[in-house]
């Protein structure tokens, strides 16, 4: 019996990936060049995949990163005018707020305790010329509720709206009309190996980046915004790209088409259901967020206290992986991935062994 990871990212890799890898090494798919037509159709194909696996709207763009984390240093340098406002209530959100208070624009604080969701200062967030909002805190398992996103583009229509949705798309069903920019990586719930960002960027995006970039004076990030944009209109890149992963995403994403956007949420939902059910009254395991509105149906984490070691050792053994909790949590906490490529059989079996441990 194989491994089976459950960890929050790298995680399980999706159940075709295999074949694919195969598919690409006989017909050479990692050294080919991404200036020629071959890599160009490779692209065209993710860009239509994502389109229709996300319902995205045809104002904007589908650019490629290196990873997720890249974008915030991007992000700062053409999309924040002077104030960027930021919601923290997790490592990840506030490792996006550090990047911005410590370049030269001014970075608007709203934060709460792990596990918690801050209170809105509406006030604050008038002021900000750019928003970042996390939508799924992977360090915490805390989901931001999209009626808390939208009421924040009411309270300022003008300013360019991100979202981190690394732990959580495609699972995410948001209004796209109601953000400006979105960002992920393709190790959790795309389950493909590490390597690959995907930032998705609406024509408003590429309007103000054009207004920011001409105030910069000093050094420009060779895969600065606009010449991403540059290139992604002729579906190329700017520099040499994670060609294999590229590939891969472009079959996985077929793969999800194939099986259905609607059918995959709903079984996560389903699964997530099942674990926070059997939790409920566990002795030794409780939910770290305690408002159920908040609970996170893709990274689940669990209050382990003592526990943690012998929990982890015990899964180990059965050859299920779990991780560990983040940062300051984790000799504290697991994290426990509820990805789409992990079955409902595998999810009603880990609760069973969880039950009953």
């Amino acid at each position: 019996m194989h491994k089976k990871y459950f960890t929050p990212g790298p995680s399980g890799l999706y159940y075709t990936v295999e074949q694919h890898v195969k598919q690409a090494l006989r017909t050479g798919i990692a050294s080919i060049s991404h200036r020629g037509s071959e890599f160009e159709g490779i692209y065209k194909q993710v860009d239509s995949n994502l389109r229709n696996l996300l319902n995205l709207p045809d104002n904007y763009k589908i650019l490629f990163t290196t990873s997720a984390t890249e974008v915030w240093n991007l992000t700062t340098e053409s999309l924040v005018t002077e104030k960027s406002a930021h919601i923290v209530n997790g490592a990840f959100s506030e490792k996006f707020y550090r990047v911005v208070n410590n370049s030269d624009k001014a970075a608007l604080l709203i934060q709460s305790e792990w596990g918690e969701f801050p209170e809105i200062d509406y006030k604050l967030i008038k002021q900000a010329d750019h928003i970042a909002i996390t939508h799924n805190e992977t360090s915490t398992g805390v989901s931001t509720p999209l009626d808390t996103i939208y009421k924040i583009r009411e309270a300022n229509p003008e300013a360019i709206i991100s979202i981190d949705a690394v732990s959580s798309l495609p699972y995410l069903a948001i209004d796209y009309t109601k953000i400006d920019a979105l960002y992920t990586s393709v190790q959790k719930c795309f389950g493909l190996p590490a390597g690959l960002g995907i930032w998705l960027v609406n024509d408003r995006c590429i309007n103000k980046a054009e207004i920011v970039n001409q105030k910069i004076t000093g050094l420009k990030s060779h895969h600065n915004l606009l010449a991403l944009v540059k290139q992604a209109e002729k579906f190329q890149t700017v520099s040499t790209p994670n060609v294999l992963s590229i590939y891969l995403l472009a079959q996985v994403t077929s793969d999800m088409l194939n099986r259905g956007i609607n059918l995959i949420r709903s079984e996560m939902k389903y699964k997530s259901a099942i674990f926070y059910k059997m939790i409920e009254n566990h002795s030794k395991l409780h939910a770290f967020v305690r408002d159920k509105s908040l609970r996170s149906d893709t990274i689940i984490v669990l209050n382990t206290n003592e526990h943690t070691d012998d929990l982890i050792t015990f899964l180990e053994r059965k050859k299920l992986i779990i991780g560990t909790g983040y940062g300051k949590m984790k000799n504290t906490q697991t994290r426990i991935a509820n990805f789409p490529t992990h079955s409902k059989e595998q999810f009603e079996m880990l609760s069973d062994l969880l039950e009953t441990w």
